[in-house]
């Protein structure tokens, strides 16, 4: 008698990740002009700078490429039933979470909400431009509410390091650049658990923004 194979969701990525992001969709939203879809933030991102289809280079609008997008609500039922717990972050109201030192007392410190440890690491561009203001922490190690998101810990970099605020750096994970508006529940479900990290804390590392052109 023939065993049926047991799926993974590691097998449905292909078909619920997004092109740019690398992350699973949220609001999967598809251009109507090539049926190729994408997160809703990343696509209308996308054609703030361009017309054509970041997948396939078509080019969707010659004017407004958004009334192009339609949002697939039946994918979006299906990834929420692949994935545990993604609905919950998507749903969720993220407040404004605070990033504190571990061991520092802070009032305004998130502590009724799950918290996550996470160590910043500063990774090194082999001498490129920014190598000489970009530092590793002295406490690296930090512990956070899992709401807090990529852009606070960016600002929380910004203060350690004395950075100006025109400076721009990556956040990274597992060698992927992570969205400003990524959580850490979100990174850790997407890019640390699910791909076999099984350490802890989860490390993030962070370097001076690299321009792609």
């Amino acid at each position: 008698m023939a065993t049926q194979r047991k799926h993974l969701v590691k097998d449905f990525n292909p078909y619920i990740t997004c092109y740019i992001c690398k992350g699973y969709l949220i609001k999967p939203t598809t251009v109507t002009e090539c049926l190729h879809t994408f997160c809703k933030t990343c696509i209308v991102q996308h054609f703030e700078d361009s017309n054509d289809c970041p997948r396939c280079g078509n080019q969707v609008h010659e004017t407004n490429p958004l009334e192009m997008l339609r949002l697939d609500n039946t994918l979006e039922e299906i990834i929420f039933k692949l994935v545990p717990g993604l609905r919950e972050h998507v749903t969720s109201k993220v407040d404004k979470p605070k990033v504190d030192e571990e061991g520092d007392e802070n009032q305004d410190y998130h502590r009724s909400d799950p918290q996550i440890a996470i160590c910043l690491d500063c990774l090194r561009n082999n001498g490129q431009s920014g190598d000489n203001v970009v530092k590793g922490l002295m406490k690296k190690f930090i512990r956070c509410s899992t709401r807090v998101t990529v852009g606070t810990i960016k600002k929380f970099l910004s203060l350690k390091l004395k950075l100006p605020s025109s400076y721009e750096l990556d956040v990274l994970c597992n060698g992927e650049i992570m969205g400003k508006d990524h959580t850490m529940e979100f990174i850790y479900m997407t890019r640390w658990r699910l791909r076999g990290e099984n350490s802890y804390p989860m490390v993030l590392q962070y370097r001076p923004r690299i321009d792609f052109g």
